[in-house]
């Protein structure tokens, strides 16, 4: 989860995709309890800009709002921060889809 190659003086820090993964869990787990068991949801926007570094050993904790649902497309606000600060914000668009529907060729 951590890139080393921009002098991290502690053994690197959080990168970037890293970050976005998070927040991408911590959207599709506020959903989970309200999707029937069959269905899950699925990114197709990001709009994330990150902030500050993170240490590896720093905790981090990262939130997900729903904003806006319009038919199975969902919209988060999605925020991580560390134990000092802010270290990223921004969007998540996701749909709902049912396990297994989709299909290779669409891959």
């Amino acid at each position: 989860m951590v890139t080393t190659h921009v002098g991290g003086r502690r053994g690197g820090v959080l990168g970037t995709p890293s970050m976005i993964a998070l927040m991408e869990e911590a959207a599709e787990a506020a959903t989970r309890p309200y999707l029937p068991s069959d269905h899950t949801t699925v990114g197709f926007g990001v709009a994330v800009r990150h902030l500050a570094p993170t240490f590896i050993g720093m905790p981090i904790t990262v939130t997900a709002e729903l904003l806006e649902a319009d038919d199975r497309k969902l919209l988060f606000k999605v925020e991580a921060r560390n134990e000092r600060r802010k270290i990223g914000e921004g969007t998540l668009r996701r749909t709902i889809i049912r396990l297994g529907s989709l299909d290779e060729r669409e891959a």
